[in-house]
């Protein structure tokens, strides 16, 4: 087996930055290895990657120093153009890269640019629509996919060219678990052809399967090898800003023998030594409770219809919301969770129905009457970021509120340091990076404190520290009684902090409860796309109540 990718001493400097990006990496990867880079934001993965097809020196300035082989041929040599063939490239900011009208123009433009034959584009166009399954989306325009539709085609966009090495950095982060395992199986399809792959991902499962995994902190490489050495390391994956992987830490926090990284393992050790005693999930067949009060934001009858494509995004939605709710909106890609959140701070209007937010309907607020009930994060931050400074970004909201300066500068700096960009204030924010945008906009919306704050996959290219401490802000502020709505595939964060979640397939609503029993029917789960997160199959397999490690050991151990 030859090697597909050499790195010997590599360093590099962004202009104008003090520390290096990257640190002396040293590896070396086999053609047909499947590779998990992880680390925390800022760790250096993206810069990695752009290392891996020139863009990085020959697009990015800065200091570059030591030596990347792709294929035996040394890439700062070589133009960006030139590898092309040989490694493909799916940004972490995936939207970047999409620029034709139509999806089936964006895929065929790079085979296109290879030559490659007609029969052979409109080959590659079915085989990769199909896998990303965009296939009945052949002739929309980009711009009008939801974000992980945009994530599915700029995948499919780079597959079509069939490179030899296909570097994604965070390819799954807007995808549905399913879309999410589809595009895991890519590894072992590359396997088999022999071809490599190398993926930046922030969650520990996905690299249980990995060939190699890499750990990157602070542009240094602290651990590689198998994912059972790198992955077993709790302190080291803590300090790296990545999660522990849910299995190893239940066991450990159990005082069980074994160390499984999979849920079947855990299932499979705790039925041959008889770890602890399965029942029946009774709790399951209670009525649920009654809701009390007034609700804060309600649907009826509502449908809506996109005007240019005719696409009937929402099919009828009755929906209450009750305040100090917090809740989770879960659904496949497309299903409709992004366009019923925007009918609730006005961005969409109705096409029939209704929605009222605290007993008004929302066609009847101003713009800023709306922005003082509800608070909107979007999925992509470059919608709706737009200022010259972050503490311009931040502070905007409650600029237009009236706020005094001083209490604005004030809550500018409690926010940034809640979402750990505390020193930022002076920069330019289209500067950053995405993860980095993506909390910009996210304080900018917790600064102004609305009554109701919409979040749209909040979690985004975070580590699973800034992950944390966000979801943290969100749950004082629903303590306080703030009304939360999480939009998310992360089924973690839904488990852990919704008490509500709501599912939807094909624009209706499938499922709604609270998260426990919603959790509890994965056959239901499975006919929207989803499914429930390793600690949860395990509890449900159990029959216990809980949702977290923590409540699982109180009830095992009867501490509860």
């Amino acid at each position: 087996m030859g090697i597909a990718i050499s790195i010997e001493d590599l360093s590099f400097t962004y202009p104008f930055n003090q520390r290096p990006a990257l640190h002396h990496i040293q590896t070396q990867i086999e053609d047909g290895t499947f590779v998990v880079v992880m680390g925390h934001s800022g760790a250096g993965k993206s810069t990695l990657c752009y290392c891996l097809n020139g863009l990085i020196p020959q697009f990015f300035r800065g200091i570059y120093q030591g030596c990347v082989w792709v294929k035996g041929k040394e890439v700062a040599l070589h133009k960006v153009s030139d590898w092309s063939r040989l490694v493909g490239l799916v940004f972490q900011d995936f939207e970047a890269q999409l620029f034709s009208t139509n999806v089936e123009l964006e895929m065929a433009f790079g085979p296109e640019n290879h030559c490659l034959t007609r029969s052979e584009i409109e080959k590659r166009i079915n085989r990769y629509l199909s896998f990303v399954g965009l296939e009945g989306h052949r002739h929309r325009e980009p711009s009008s996919l939801s974000g992980g539709q945009k994530q599915r085609l700029a995948i499919g966009s780079v597959l079509a060219l069939e490179p030899e090495i296909l570097v994604m950095d965070e390819p799954t982060t807007d995808l549905d678990p399913q879309g999410r395992d589809e595009i895991l199986s890519i590894a072992n399809r590359l396997r088999e052809e022999g071809r490599t792959l190398l993926m930046v991902d922030h969650d520990p499962e996905t690299a249980i399967d990995a060939d190699l995994v890499i750990l990157l902190r602070e542009g240094k490489v602290v651990a590689q090898g198998s994912p059972e050495n790198v992955l077993r390391d709790q302190s080291l994956l803590q300090s790296s800003g990545v999660k522990l992987l849910p299995m190893l830490e239940f066991f450990h926090s159990m005082g069980w023998p074994g160390n499984p990284l999979k849920v079947n393992d855990s299932m499979e050790i705790i039925k041959r030594l008889g770890l602890a005693q399965r029942k029946e999930s009774e709790w399951t067949k209670q009525p649920l409770p009654e809701v009390k009060g007034k609700p804060i934001l309600w649907t009826e009858g509502l449908h809506y219809t996109y005007p240019i494509y005719g696409l009937e995004a929402l099919r009828g939605i009755d929906l209450s919301i009750y305040e100090g709710e917090f809740v989770a909106l879960l659904g496949q890609n497309g299903s409709g969770k992004t366009t019923l959140a925007k009918q609730f701070n006005g961005l969409l209007k109705p096409t029939s129905g209704q929605v009222w937010v605290q007993g008004k309907p929302t066609k009847e607020y101003t713009q800023r009457e709306m922005a003082q009930w509800v608070g909107y994060v979007f999925q992509n931050p470059d919608h709706q970021i737009f200022a010259r400074t972050v503490k311009e970004e931040v502070g905007f909201g409650l600029k237009v509120l009236g706020e005094h300066p001083k209490a604005i500068e004030k809550r500018v700096a409690e926010v940034l340091e809640i979402v750990g960009l505390e020193g930022y204030e002076t920069k330019v924010p289209f500067t950053l990076t995405k993860g980095e945008r993506q909390r910009v906009a996210v304080a900018s919306v917790l600064a102004a404190q609305p009554q109701i704050i919409i979040l749209d996959e909040p979690t985004t290219g975070l580590d699973i520290h800034h992950q944390k401490a966000i979801m943290e802000v969100l749950k004082q502020l629903n303590q306080k009684g703030h009304t939360i709505i999480i939009i998310t595939h992360s089924m973690w964060v839904a488990t852990e902090y919704a008490r509500r979640t709501i599912v939807m397939k094909e624009g209706r609503i499938l499922s709604d409860g609270p998260t426990r029993l919603v959790f509890a029917d994965e056959e239901g789960l499975s006919r929207a796309s989803i499914q429930a997160p390793s600690l949860v199959k395990l509890s449900n397999w159990l029959g216990t109540k809980a949702l977290t490690i923590e409540e699982m050991v109180k009830e095992l151990k009867g501490l509860g």
